[in-house]
């Protein structure tokens, strides 16, 4: 009956600055609809001796596992460009869990009701959109891009208030952490250096080991928060996936992407696209997505001032060069990035022109952008006049005069092409179609769904319908959830 939990919670050893002790709130008939078992695996969990209702007590919160020390984390954040005192409203980390392997994973519970934090809300989640971080969260991670993870979601058996009632849902979320800018954001703002040097110390530990010894870790954190973020990012803007709600505390310290409320992954092609309901100005729109990302790494500088030098202002000359960095690093890594979606070795100065003409051909045919690279590898769903038109087969004359001059094979060029263009994506219409399912208690479509974007780059027989986009020209919406 040993489910194997093997708790060592750190971070709730911290002074009470960083966190408040709390329980989850206990909910009336708690019921499973989805255990990630791959992922348990993973952890070196095993819940197959345990019965529906017991794993329904665990993942409600109900039943605590034993070495658990539940906390909800004091976070800031500058949402939509304005500062706020935040933290954990509507989640509670029940601990640290380590693997085998001696790997530190976060285990977090998110609707599981009120906290010091909440502020006016219930502290509640509503299943769809629980459901909805599950899938896109598993997607992102077959898409091998930096992610937390989801390990079930339970429904409450109570219903929560929104513009209507809805089915209240608790999501269990695994991170290597959830320490965001918005942490370092929170202790900065108390200008004690003491608590932002042992935040310093505590994420260089649990994260970036590696600078332990440095002579200057505040910058060395800086320089390499940057480099993750950067690749981060380059890697939403590959898949066509726009987060929605790029706020200070959703931007984690470990580079891993964290928060799905409003997001979603473009069809067709427009750098503008924004679903988010909120977004009414575009802030966090696709093409915005890498200025957002260079913005709040300038918030995450200003917050480790005080230890990158004694001397204010050299520190804020170090901290200002560093972060314009970030421009040169950005735009080499997103153009190595298309090169690898073309199946382009090697560097030619002609290659940046010959990516924005592709791009500009998309947006101004409204092409899909996932399906053009499919095209290009021969993978479409189905045969597309679109690219019959002559600027697009002029184009293409250039691109395979381009792949031409490789060195490899064009079997070489194919495998990077395929290694880095997705087949298949979580398409709006579908995760609509499935959540709705969800709510009435049909589980197939959610769970066949799931199955296929596990592996997103293979090419099977059965994923035809999960790569054609919607026909409906309704504008497409996506909401918080809060």
């Amino acid at each position: 009956m040993t489910i194997g939990w093997h708790f060592n919670n750190t971070y709730s050893k911290l002074s009470d600055t960083f966190r408040e002790e709390i329980k989850p709130v206990p909910v009336n008939n708690p019921e499973l609809v989805i255990l990630n078992k791959s992922l348990a695996s993973e952890l070196d969990l095993n819940f197959s001796n345990i019965n529906k209702d017991e794993l329904s007590k665990i993942f409600s919160g109900n039943s605590l596992p034993n070495g658990s020390n539940s906390i909800a984390q004091a976070y800031a954040g500058h949402q939509f460009g304005h500062f706020t005192m935040l933290g954990d409203g509507r989640a509670v980390l029940i601990g640290e869990h380590t693997t085998k392997s001696n790997k530190k994973y976060d285990i977090q519970f998110k609707g599981s009701g009120k906290t010091a934090f909440s502020r006016n809300g219930d502290g509640r989640a509503a299943l769809g959109p629980m459901l909805r971080e599950y899938i896109i969260s598993e997607a992102m991670n077959g898409l091998n891009i930096p992610t937390t993870r989801s390990l079930a979601v339970v429904k409450t058996g109570e219903n929560i208030q929104r513009e209507t009632a809805l089915q209240g849902a608790i999501l269990t979320r695994v991170a290597s952490s959830h320490i965001r800018v918005g942490t370092f954001q929170y202790i900065a703002a108390r200008q004690k250096k003491d608590e932002l040097k042992t935040l310093l110390d505590y994420t260089i530990n649990r994260h970036y080991p590696e600078i332990k010894n440095s002579n200057n870790q505040a910058l060395d954190l800086l320089n390499l928060l940057i480099d993750r973020q950067c690749n981060l990012v380059v890697n939403w803007m590959r898949v066509g996936f726009i987060h929605g709600v790029m706020n200070t505390d959703n931007m984690t310290i470990s580079g891993e992407t964290i928060d799905y409320g409003p997001c979603a992954f473009k069809d067709t092609y427009d750098p503008k696209t924004v679903f988010s309901s909120i977004d009414q100005m575009g802030r966090y729109a696709y093409c915005n997505q890498p200025v957002i990302t260079k913005w709040n790494l300038a918030r995450f500088a200003e917050c480790l001032i005080p230890l990158i030098d004694k001397d204010q202002d050299k520190a804020v000359k170090i901290a200002t060069e560093t972060i314009n960095s970030f421009e040169k690093k950005y735009e080499e890594k997103w153009i190595n990035m298309m090169r690898d979606k073309l199946g382009l070795f090697g560097l030619e100065d002609k290659d940046k022109f010959l990516i924005l003409d592709l791009l500009t051909w998309m947006h101004e045919k409204k092409a899909d952008y996932t399906n053009t690279f499919c095209h290009l590898m021969d993978l479409a769903p189905k045969k597309d006049k679109l690219f019959d038109d002559n600027d697009f087969i002029n184009w293409r004359k250039r691109w395979e005069e381009r792949l031409s001059k490789n060195n490899d094979s064009s079997k070489k060029s194919l495998e990077l092409m395929r290694n880095n263009n997705p087949l298949v994506i979580p398409r709006n219409h579908k995760v609509e179609e499935v959540l709705k399912a969800a709510e009435k208690n049909n589980l197939k479509p959610l769970n066949q769904l799931i199955e296929i974007l596990k592996d997103p780059y293979t090419q099977k027989n059965d994923i035809d319908d999960y790569q054609i986009a919607s026909n409906s020209n309704e504008k497409y919406q996506t909401f918080c959830g809060t």
